[in-house]
């Protein structure tokens, strides 16, 4: 287990190395491959020595090697927060079919959350392809060890959750975006393969946690009710927090309430 964890962190910091460019270029609807990384400032491609996670930013003291023109703490941030999320997965789901399928949801998650961040869309680009990815790795476990229960109900989940946004965005389309409803798809698939109190909870929690932040915006008068916030990241982590402990929160409530 432990080499497992210690193997996918590594993966971790060389997906996010990857993602900080998917972060730059996908919303400019630029091509991830072509041209190879370079520094925005003097164009110079980025050596091979100077691109490896969070070591390179590091040994370079933040700075481009030819021009000197800073270099973001958010790229070692992304690299560190993915191999993070990496190694949480691998922990949390040990040696098993379905883990390729959650650290596939770390790497969307990451890019997508920053994406919202930064322009306020979640892209068609990494959205879309993301039901095909999504419905293909997790085919593997349903496959490989007759889980199509699960499997079913990973469909089922993405169509409910879709159906909820949608709903919410027909009533009050001001509230989000349609690209959160197709986000919403995603999720629920994700969700619902480990059940249905936990697609409970991870809807429910996107929605905690980005009410919690948008009354703290306003309580500090950085906002105010018709101000509009990204809400693809509280998603998104809602999801996250509900594929770790999801079950557990279950479990206490229903314990909480006598059954």
């Amino acid at each position: 287990m432990a080499l497992l964890v210690l193997l996918s962190a590594v993966v971790g910091l060389v997906i996010g190395s990857f993602l900080n460019v998917v972060v730059w270029r996908v919303p400019r609807g630029e091509s991830v491959a072509h041209p190879a990384s370079h520094c925005p400032q003097c164009g110079h491609p980025i050596r091979p020595r100077d691109n490896v996670p969070v070591l390179s930013w590091l040994l370079l003291r933040g700075r481009c090697r030819d021009c000197g023109a800073p270099i973001s703490a958010r790229y070692p941030g992304v690299e560190v927060a993915t191999g993070v999320l990496f190694a949480l997965m691998a922990w949390r789901f040990g040696v098993a079919w379905e883990l390729p399928a959650y650290l596939y949801l770390c790497a969307i998650s990451v890019a997508l959350a920053l994406i919202d961040i930064d322009v306020r869309r979640l892209p068609n680009a990494i959205v879309l392809p993301s039901y095909v990815v999504t419905a293909v790795l997790l085919l593997l476990p349903a496959v490989i060890e007759g889980r199509w229960h699960e499997y079913l109900r990973a469909a089922g989940g993405g169509a409910v959750l879709y159906a909820a946004f949608f709903v919410l965005v027909f009533i009050h389309p001001a509230g989000m975006g349609f690209g959160d409803v197709k986000l919403a798809g995603v999720l629920g698939a994700y969700l619902g393969w480990l059940g249905w109190g936990v697609l409970a909870v991870g809807g429910f929690l996107g929605f905690l946690l980005g009410g919690v932040y948008g009354a703290g915006l306003m309580l500090a008068k950085r906002a105010g009710r018709k101000s509009a916030i990204p809400f693809g990241p509280f998603m998104l982590a809602g999801a996250l927090v509900a594929v770790f402990f999801g079950q557990w929160l279950v479990d206490r409530y229903l314990q909480m309430i006598g059954i």
